[in-house]
C-alpha cells in the first residue's frame, strides 16, 4: 500500500481531488494533473466515450501514466445509475434504473416478499453493471441513489429513486451496494441525507429542505443508516440546505455539523465521503468551486469533486494547501482522509494491476439480464377501455424525445422510438419524435397525422413540467380515436392526464425499455410491473392495473 508518510502535503492534497476532463483520449493538460499534481483519480462523462474499446485503452493509459509517475493508482470514475442516467450506453448491457429495476419486483405475495424478491433484481443489476465497468477498468460508480422520491415535483431525481418507501428504497439500496462492491467497483449511496423532497434542482441552484430533524430520521436517513450497518464504501454529499440540521445557511457539502456531527459522529461511518461536483450552481454560484472545496474539506469530506475546468481543480489544490499553511486546516485531518481514500483503494484493489478488456463486457448472458429486468418494469396502471392489445391497423405513434437539462440527465440516445419498435414488431405505424422543446410547434403537423389513423400511441416525457405535451394529449384525446399513454420518464405524468383511459408507465426511454414496452402494447408479454411511487389516492405505490377492480 501507497505510504502516506512518504507523500509530500501536495501529493497528499492531490489524493482528494478527483477531475473531470474533455476529450476522448490523454491531453497533455490531462497528463499533468497526474504527474504534477498528483490528483486521485478522474470522473467519466459521456463526452469521453466513444466506444467500449476506447474507455478500456484510456482507463488502462490513464494508470499507466501514474504509475509511470509514481502516483497512487487512479480512480476511474463514472455516474452509471443504468436508465436514464448513464455516460456509457452503447457496447455494454445497459441495466433498467433504479424505480424501473423497483417496478419489476413481484408484489403478489406481499410486502416483505416483494421487497426481497425486488431486491435480488437490484443485486443483479448492480453485479452485472459493476463487472461491465471493472473490466472497463473503471473502479468507483456514483450509484445507488438513496433518495426516496416522495416529492413528485422533483426535477432531478424522479425514476432515479427506487421510490416513495423509506424502508424499500433502503432495502434496494443495499442489494445495489452489495452487487457493486461484490464486483469489486466502489458503490457511492447518494446524495446525502436526501435530495427526494425538493422541487429545485442542485445543479442549477440551492434547495433547502425544511423538514424537523424527526422527519429527517425517520425518512430521509433511513436508506442511509442501513447502507452504512451494511458497508457501504462511500457517501455522497448533497449540495441541499437542512436548517434543522445546521444553524448557518450551509448547503450538506459545507456542513461540519452534517458531515462530521452527523454522519462521522452520530452515525459512526468510517468509510469515505465525498463531495457533488462543486461547479454545480447550487455551490458555485453562491460559494465559489475554489473557495468551497476548503469549505467541504474543511466540514469533512475526504474526496472533492470538480467535473469540468482544470483551472479550478488546480486552483482547489492550491487553496486547500494554503488553509493548511494558515491553520484553517491541520495536516492531520488531511492525513486522516488521504488514510480512508488509500484504504479503500487497497480493499477495492486498485492499488494493484489495472487493466480493463472490453471483450467481458456486452455479453450475451448479461444483455439477457438487463432484458429479463427491463421486461419486468413496465406497469399497466389503468386500460379502462380496454385498448391493450393495441389492434393491427394504421397506428400514429408519437415519442417526445428528451433533450439534456442539467448536468446529470443524458436522456434521449439516437433515432429509437415507440414508432419504431412496434413497426419491428409488425405493426403499421407512423411515426413522429417530437423534441421536449417542439412539441407545442408541432401540434399541428401531428394533429394531421392523427387524421389519416385509427388509433394514437404517445409517449410523453416529464409532461408535468411540460405543459405543452399536456396540451397535446387534450388535442389528441378530443378526436375521439384510441389513445395510449407511454410515461416515458415518471410516471407522474398521469396527475396531469388523469382521465386518460389507457396509461402505461415505463419510467424510461432507452432502446430497450422501447422494446419492452412494444411487446407489452401488442401483447407479447402481459405487463407486470407495479408503481413504486403513488399516483394520487386512486393508484397508490404497489398498484398494477387489475388490482382492487
Amino acid at each position: 500500500m501507497t505510504k502516506i508518510q512518504a507523500m509530500t502535503l501536495r501529493e497528499k492534497i492531490g489524493q482528494m481531488l478527483l477531475c473531470g476532463f474533455e476529450g476522448t483520449e490523454v491531453t497533455e493538460e490531462l497528463k499533468a494533473l497526474i504527474t504534477e499534481h498528483r490528483i486521485g483519480g478522474v470522473i467519466y462523462f459521456a463526452r469521453n466515450v466513444a466506444n467500449t474499446q476506447q474507455v478500456a485503452g484510456l482507463s488502462n493509459q490513464l494508470q499507466q501514466i501514474a504509475m509511470d509517475a509514481g502516483v497512487a493508482p487512479l480512480w476511474i470514475s463514472i455516474d452509471q445509475e443504468g436508465g436514464m442516467v448513464a455516460r456509457i450506453t452503447e457496447g455494454i448491457a445497459l441495466m433498467p434504473g433504479q424505480m424501473a429495476l423497483a417496478a419489476g419486483a413481484d408484489a403478489s405475495a406481499g410486502e416483505s416478499d416483494r421487497l426481497n424478491k425486488g431486491s435480488h433484481a437490484a443485486y443483479e443489476a448492480a453485479w452485472v453493471s459493476g463487472t461491465e465497468l471493472r473490466a472497463l477498468g473503471i473502479n468507483m460508480n456514483f450509484a445507488p441513489v438513496l433518495d426516496i422520491n416522495n416529492n413528485p415535483d422533483n426535477p432531478v431525481i424522479g425514476v432515479r429513486s427506487f421510490g416513495e418507501s423509506s424502508q424499500l428504497v433502503a432495502e434496494f439500496g443495499q442489494k445495489a451496494i452489495a452487487g457493486f462492491q461484490d464486483a469489486n467497483v466502489v458503490a457511492t449511496a447518494k446524495h446525502f441525507p436526501g435530495h427526494g423532497d425538493t422541487s429545485v434542482d442542485s445543479h442549477l441552484d440551492l434547495p433547502t429542505i425544511q423538514h424537523d430533524q424527526e422527519r429527517i430520521r425517520s425518512v430521509e436517513l433511513v436508506p442511509f443508516v442501513q447502507a452504512i450497518e451494511n458497508g457501504v464504501d462511500a457517501i455522497m454529499s448533497s449540495h441541499i440546505y437542512f436548517p434543522a440540521l445546521e444553524s448557518e445557511k450551509l448547503p450538506v457539502t459545507l456542513s461540519k455539523s452534517v458531515l462530521t456531527g452527523l454522519l462521522r459522529e452520530e452515525l459512526g461511518y468510517e468509510g469515505v465521503i465525498m463531495t457533488d461536483c462543486m461547479e454545480m450552481h447550487a455551490i458555485s454560484e453562491h460559494y465559489g468551486t475554489v473557495s468551497a472545496s476548503v469549505m467541504a474539506v474543511e466540514a469533512g469530506a475526504d474526496l472533492i469533486l470538480i467535473s469540468h475546468r482544470r483551472d479550478l481543480q488546480i486552483e482547489a489544490i492550491a487553496a486547500i494547501e494554503q488553509a493548511v499553511s494558515e491553520g484553517r486546516l491541520t495536516e492531520a485531518q488531511i492525513d486522516a482522509s488521504v488514510s480512508r481514500v488509500l484504504a479503500l483503494k487497497e480493499r477495492r484493489g486498485v492499488l494493484g494491476p489495472q487493466l480493463g478488456e472490453a471483450a467481458e463486457v456486452g455479453t450475451e448472458a448479461h444483455c439477457a439480464v438487463a432484458q429479463r429486468l427491463s421486461e419486468a418494469s413496465i406497469t399497466l396502471v389503468k386500460d379502462e377501455r380496454q385498448l391493450l392489445p393495441l389492434r393491427r391497423t394504421r397506428t400514429l405513434a408519437i415519442t417526445v424525445a428528451a433533450a439534456v437539462s442539467s448536468g446529470v440527465d443524458e436522456a434521449y440516445a439516437g433515432p429509437a422510438s415507440l414508432g419504431a419498435a412496434l413497426t419491428e414488431h409488425g405493426l403499421d405505424v407512423i411515426d413522429r419524435v417530437l423534441p421536449l422543446q417542439k412539441v407545442g410547434e408541432l401540434r399541428e403537423a401531428v394533429l394531421a397525422d392523427a387524421e389519416h389513423v385509427e388509433q394514437i400511441v404517445i409517449g410523453t416525457y416529464n409532461a408535468r413540467f411540460h405543459p405543452a405535451q399536456v396540451e397535446l394529449v387534450r388535442d389528441l384525446q378530443a378526436l375521439g380515436k384510441p389513445l395510449v399513454v407511454v410515461a416515458l420518464r415518471v410516471p407522474y405524468d398521469l396527475l396531469e392526464l388523469p382521465d386518460i383511459s389507457t396509461f402505461v408507465a415505463a419510467y424510461e426511454s432507452r432502446p430497450l425499455a422501447l422494446q419492452s414496452i412494444a411487446r407489452c402494447l401488442l401483447g407479447e408479454l402481459i405487463p407486470q410491473g407495479r408503481l413504486p411511487v403513488s399516483l394520487g389516492t386512486s393508484y397508490p405505490a404497489g398498484w398494477r392495473w387489475g388490482d382492487g377492480r
